[in-house]
């Protein structure tokens, strides 16, 4: 009479490490999916600004230290600026 009852909270018991162990495997994938995906959107340029004028993006350029002074004087020239 006992040992029925004990085998099934032994299955149970199976069950939430189960369920256990799948809530933290999906977790980490989630969490390195996550990393990843942001990862991605930092590498390349950023879109510009919709009220930015091409000039506003070479002197944006300049400043960070993308550019030298010589690239930015030749591109404003070609910007006819």
């Amino acid at each position: 009479m006992m040992g029925g009852m004990g085998f099934g909270l032994l299955g149970f018991g199976m069950l939430l490490m189960i369920l256990f162990w799948v809530l933290v495997i999906g977790g980490v994938v989630a969490l390195v999916v996550g990393f990843t995906r942001a990862g991605q959107g930092q590498t390349g340029p950023r879109p510009a600004a919709p009220n930015q004028t091409p000039l506003d993006i070479l002197q944006a350029r300049y400043a960070k230290g993308e550019i030298t002074k010589e690239q930015f004087e030749e591109m404003r020239r070609d910007l006819g600026v």
